[in-house]
């Protein structure tokens, strides 16, 4: 049974992040794309999860946002009790040793 007071490993709150693109020459058009809108989830210790979907839709973005490989334009992370979203980059380097992402080879 899980103690009350043990929080999960890992928890993300609302994470999004959108990429401006540019397109065309002369004339360029600006577009949104919405790659990680409003996600959540939290991972208690000794538990398996995945990430699973279609191509393109935001899997490694989440990935990459969760180790802030790169930068979120919103939510949280949290690595146990740690807000992770907030720390600077030497503080980053040292939490990162406790993360990694396990790409999948198709």
């Amino acid at each position: 049974m899980k103690n009350s007071t043990e929080h999960p490993l890992l928890t993300v709150n609302h994470l999004t992040k959108h990429f401006q693109i540019k397109r065309g020459f002369p004339k360029s058009v600006s577009y949104t794309v919405k790659a990680v809108d409003d996600v959540s989830f939290h991972i208690n210790r000794k538990e398996a999860f995945g990430l699973a979907g279609e191509s393109g839709c935001g899997k490694s973005t989440v990935g990459r946002c969760v180790l802030r490989l790169i930068e979120p334009d919103s939510g949280q992370v949290f690595l146990q009790e740690t807000d992770i979203t907030g720390l600077k980059d030497q503080e980053l380097r040292s939490i990162r040793k406790k993360m990694q992402i396990i790409f999948q080879d198709p």
